[in-house]
């Protein structure tokens, strides 16, 4: 079984070569990319070879990187091997909220994307936080109009992001599935716990039924899943503890 890691995990618990090496220890084939690895694309695809591990997918922030900045997002995708590049929030306008409109005009700007990457011979998705399930003050709901507005991109499902915006996971997997190409597999601590982490867990050790959305996922044809821990304490407990968590779905 194929598990990815996203190095954003791991971004407090440098050096690179040890988290590489931790990880193909751990039973990892894959990574997830993103900015903090960009420096040297060639060396990390080095790194990645010595420990036979891919980079099948990457995060590339903000959209302006498919824009102005798609010749070295290309040139950084291609160099580490990837095959999914997705771009992982909004700018910090719309974070705050914004309004329908402003989130169509991304939407039609990720369309633009897409097709100037699937002609480069990659996918692109977008990869979803809290924020685009949070009512806006029409009522519309972010994620919808993400969806309905960029008919060519893919989704990368954060899935625990999905529950802290209020939606149902399982729901939006039977209406979109057909859209996802990769899942974030990480955890929500029950309330009070785990407070130094801003409130995440180790996959399986949480209180997301795990077990039932990977076999949602898994039926909507989804292979890709990358586990993702936005502040662990300490990463190789996590990464331990997550891969075996996910092994056992």
């Amino acid at each position: 079984m194929d598990v990815s890691f996203q190095l954003y995990s791991a971004r407090e618990h440098t050096p690179w070569d040890g988290v590489i090496k931790d990880l193909a220890a751990l039973g990892y084939t894959q990574v997830e990319g993103f900015g903090g690895v960009y420096d040297d694309p060639a060396a990390f695809r080095a790194l990645l070879d010595e420990h036979n591990l891919t980079m099948p997918s990457g995060h590339f922030f903000p959209i302006a990187s498919f824009e102005d900045g798609f010749d070295e997002t290309i040139a950084t995708a291609t160099a580490l091997g990837m095959e999914h590049l997705y771009c992982p929030a909004p700018e910090d306008d719309l974070r705050a909220g914004g309004d329908a409109a402003a989130w169509i005009a991304l939407a039609e700007r990720m369309e633009m994307a897409a097709k100037r990457v699937t002609d480069a011979g990659f996918n692109f998705g977008w990869h979803n936080h809290h924020w685009e399930f949070l009512p806006l003050p029409g009522g519309e709901i972010a994620m919808e109009l993400i969806l309905n507005h960029a008919p060519s991109i893919a989704w990368e499902a954060d899935i625990a992001w999905i529950v802290r915006g209020g939606a149902d996971p399982l729901d939006w997997i039977a209406r979109h599935g057909h859209r996802i190409t990769a899942a974030h597999v990480k955890d929500i601590a029950p309330d009070g716990d785990c407070e130094d982490e801003d409130g995440w867990a180790d996959v399986g050790h949480g209180t997301l039924d795990w077990p039932g959305i990977t076999a949602a996922l898994r039926a909507a044809g989804v292979t890709l899943f990358v586990m993702e821990h936005d502040k662990p304490s300490d990463a190789h407990r996590f990464a331990a503890r997550s891969i075996a968590s996910f092994k056992s779905y």
